[in-house]
């Protein structure tokens, strides 16, 4: 039976209200003092910029500044703002219906992008999905399904890690404690072994990855004997790429140790693809640079381009031991949301993304290494590309040889790029800046953030005495 027709008139019956008043030219100090009084300190924000606009990789303020936002929402809007094939997907769909509760019933751009997903999957035994709104719900799901499946309560995750900040999601982050502080007890069968790299476990730089390798199997190995008996371990989470921790790629030869590790012991790896997936490293999920499977894993942010989606899959056989109402949420895999993976998803299928991605990544790794070799470079300790994750790692005066460089030198260059017009991030304990653009970023926009970044750093290193 068709639906009755709406009446012309439906809204007939609510009055409008006084209009609004005209913007004036004090808005955006009005708008800051709202957000000042009447916004949670506790999100943190770089600046009290309001953003009104945004197109591909620029970003308007309501001051009428321009950003080249080389920050992407951390990693979110990855095919751009307000991308022409998303924002059209988004307005037919909220013409239809907006919203249908998972529990209720099946909606249409679900199933649509789930066809979508699945021969975007590193492994075909990963075929079925669960859908929820963010990467820390879809990790806290991602523990659920584990301890279901396995019964068994302990989890194992790497040292700098982050998935979340909801209770379960921050029980497995060890990137920085302001995630937690205070918010305690937090679950109490986490575990926590070294991940391969240099700063982190206390190693030079120059260590080759097979002694970091070597190293961090051998903890994994001894806390497996000493803390977290094998036959009481659910899963090990990971990060293919060290995401607040620093941008640090997981060496293949580690992850193959842990998929033979948790082979041999029924332990389920799970693969946190929030930040790394969809061709933000240039394949469509980091862990496809490793070879291995993932047991689970878990997706969110570049996936609708911006709309509030995540979710995770895994095997039929694992994500069938839930028994019915143990997963969902209210606006679990929203009809709008869905739509918009579907679009995203869709040009990334069907748009050589990969493609520049790559052509970006060795632009970017050649310039941000003749940044470092030129005058002032010597206040950058490292440099890590991968894909278009890019980790500026400044020098610490924590370390050995490092003491006459003043603390916080990413945050002074961050704040010198701001001014200059490029808006990035920082993250990790340790001084690293942190640039994580649109996967459609161009040449040009490259060549620009390159300018900016090595003027800042010149500036930095003379202000701070450096060569």
């Amino acid at each position: 039976m068709s639906p009755a027709p709406v009446p012309a008139d439906y809204l007939a019956h609510i009055k409008p209200l006084k209009a609004a008043a005209a913007a004036t030219e004090n808005e955006t100090v009005q708008l800051q003092a709202i957000a000042a009084q009447h916004l949670t300190k506790g999100t943190g924000r770089l600046r009290e910029h309001v953003f009104v606009e945004g197109k591909g990789i620029n970003v308007w303020t309501s001051d009428g500044r321009h950003l080249l936002d080389f920050s992407s929402g951390i990693g979110v809007t990855s095919l751009g703002h307000a991308h022409p094939d998303v924002t059209a997907a988004i307005a037919q769909q909220a013409s239809k219906i907006v919203h249908v509760q998972c529990a209720i019933a099946n909606q249409q751009p679900q199933l649509q992008l789930v066809k979508q997903l699945l021969p975007m999957m590193p492994d075909p035994s990963l075929d079925t999905f669960f859908f929820w709104n963010s990467g820390g719900e879809a990790n806290e799901a991602a523990i659920k399904v584990a301890r279901c499946y396995t019964k068994r309560q302990n989890l194992i995750v790497m040292q700098g890690s982050y998935h979340g900040r909801s209770m379960g999601a921050a029980s497995l982050t060890r990137s920085k404690t302001i995630y937690f502080e205070g918010t305690g007890p937090l679950l109490t069968s986490v575990f926590t072994t070294p991940f391969p790299y240099w700063h982190g476990m206390g190693f030079p730089k120059d260590t080759p990855s097979d002694v970091l390798v070597s190293h961090a199997v051998k903890h994994l190995e001894n806390l497996l004997q000493q803390q977290t008996a094998p036959k009481d371990t659910a899963a090990i989470f990971i990060e293919p790429v060290l995401g607040e921790g620093g941008y640090v790629q997981a060496p293949p030869a580690y992850m193959q140790a842990l998929r033979r590790i948790c082979d041999q012991h029924g332990i389920l790896l799970i693969a946190d693809e929030v930040q790394t997936g969809f061709y933000r490293t240039g394949k469509t999920f980091a862990i496809e640079h490793t070879g291995v499977r993932p047991d689970i894993m878990v997706f969110a942010k570049g996936v609708a381009n911006g709309m509030p989606l995540s979710g995770i899959v895994t095997r039929k056989e694992v994500m069938d031991v839930m028994p019915p109402m143990s997963l969902g949420g209210t606006y679990a895999g929203n009809a709008v949301a869905c739509a918009a993976g579907v679009a995203t998803t869709r040009y990334m299928q069907t748009h050589d993304i990969a493609g520049n991605v790559s052509a970006r990544t060795e632009q970017a790794q050649a310039g941000l290494d003749a940044i470092a070799a030129a005058p002032g470079g010597s206040i950058i300790e490292d440099i890590r590309v991968t894909g278009l994750m890019m980790a500026i790692e400044f020098k610490d005066p924590r370390d050995a040889g490092n003491e006459a460089f003043p603390a916080g030198l990413n945050k002074m260059v961050q704040d010198a790029c701001l001014e200059k017009g490029l808006l990035t991030l920082t993250m990790s304990i340790y001084p690293t800046l942190r640039m994580i653009p649109a996967l459609i970023v161009s040449e040009e926009e490259i060549d620009q953030m390159l300018a900016i970044f090595g003027q800042c750093v010149r500036d930095v290193a003379a202000k701070v005495g450096a060569k």
